[in-house]
């Protein structure tokens, strides 16, 4: 969802705020079963070590790229007692690819987030670098970088399988600390590329790698941290 201006509407919530509705929708029910089809499950090795590196701060600032899910900010309200900010750039992505306005994300990216610096204590990327183009990756990455605070974490999923042709995106919904629903719906973009180890450690070459997991979902999983000696916050 967005403004008028193209920006994402942001939400902020806390473990104090209300109950919200699980927008985590079963898939139509197969009309000749009577079944409702779940999403498939997957094991997460590094969601566990990022939410110990929220919990080990006080009232942690939590800032997720993608859309609102009941059950995550549920899940990290409770977990955490932390404030989430929402910024689904999913959305972004999909507007711009449908006006075929692209070559514009990155300069789009550089305005696109009213965070200050040093402001973030953890920041969940998800896949969404998979749907960039270099540019646009680079102008994120340096946004991202720049709200950091010393310390932060940053978690990103990049694909290591080729990309399909079929456009579309995953909604990650958190079971636990050990598993994530993957609920594919549809869009106008597919993954752009294969990001190897070496692009994605040169994309956050301002940040350093605290773990990294190459899961049989052909899922890399990446925990950045901020080093102290960025306190400055100039980013990428």
């Amino acid at each position: 969802m967005s403004d008028e201006s193209g920006r994402g509407l942001t939400g902020l919530w806390s473990r104090l705020g209300p109950r919200r509705p699980s927008d985590d929708t079963p898939a139509p029910a197969d009309p000749s079963r009577g079944v409702i089809r779940e999403a498939p499950s997957y094991p997460t090795k590094a969601l566990k070590k990022f939410l110990a590196t929220l919990a080990a701060k006080e009232s942690p600032v939590l800032l997720d790229l993608g859309p609102v899910i009941g059950v995550n900010l549920n899940f990290f309200g409770e977990t955490l007692g932390c404030k989430v900010f929402i910024e689904d750039l999913y959305t972004d992505v999909e507007r711009h690819t449908r006006a075929d306005s692209f070559a514009e994300f990155p300069a789009f990216l550089k305005r696109r987030f009213t965070q200050p610096a040093n402001s973030v204590d953890g920041i969940l990327a998800w896949d969404l670098f998979d749907y960039l183009d270099a540019p646009s990756a680079q102008a994120l990455a340096g946004e991202l970088v720049r709200m950091m605070r010393v310390d932060a974490a940053l978690l990103g999923f990049f694909s290591t399988a080729q990309p399909k042709t079929v456009p579309q995106y995953t909604k990650f919904v958190v079971v636990d600390e050990h598993t994530l629903r993957h609920r594919e719906y549809p869009g106008s973009r597919a993954r752009q590329r294969v990001l190897q180890n070496r692009d994605i450690i040169k994309l956050f070459e301002n940040l350093r790698v605290s773990d990294s997991f190459l899961l049989q979902t052909n899922l890399r999983e990446l925990l950045f941290r901020k080093p102290a000696y960025l306190s400055g916050g100039s980013g990428g």
